[in-house]
């Protein structure tokens, strides 16, 4: 019997991202905050990630994302860690510091506490980067739903990383 970390759905989805880069020839990085580094441990899962997988960022303070990526403070006062603006500028450093072909950021607010009126509990954004690309941001916000329960923020984190992961194929 195989033993795995991953729920039956996550493992299918990172087997896909690591055979699918593997076909298309392309190495992938990850920015991760509100999921911890769950997008690079999903991949890591499946045997055969390291010829996809060059490396994972987890930049979970401010701090972190200014120093390992490259963020400017600018953009972090401006619009906060959990805009657009930051998941871009994360995806772009993460291309930037890495041999990576493409790039995925995540930052949210995974709870129970830290939301607020304009980015309540849930509120995750994503964005990806292409090496060589012209440049146009691709990042969207969602918003899932955990529920109040004690697992409201392992659902959201685990609905991020399944997002995260479906950016991730080619």
């Amino acid at each position: 019997m195989t033993v795995s970390l991953l729920s039956n759905d996550i493992a299918d989805l990172a087997a896909r991202v690591v055979a699918e880069n593997r076909e298309a020839g392309r190495m992938v990085a990850t920015a991760e905050s509100c999921t911890g580094g769950l997008v690079a441990g999903a991949l890591t899962e499946i045997a055969g990630s390291s010829s996809v997988l060059d490396r994972g960022f987890v930049t979970y303070s401010n701090e972190a994302k200014m120093e390992m990526l490259g963020v400017s403070q600018d953009i972090i006062e401006t619009f906060g860690a959990v805009s657009i603006a930051c998941v871009w500028a994360m995806a772009q450093g993460a291309l930037e510091r890495s041999n990576a072909d493409v790039a995925v950021a995540i930052s949210g607010v995974a709870g129970p506490g830290g939301g607020t009126q304009l980015k309540p509990v849930g509120t995750v954004v994503f964005a990806r980067a292409t090496r060589n690309a012209d440049g146009k941001p691709e990042g969207e916000l969602k918003h899932f739903d955990g529920g109040d329960g004690p697992d409201g923020r392992a659902a959201i984190r685990r609905q991020a990383t399944i997002c995260a992961l479906e950016l991730l194929l080619p």
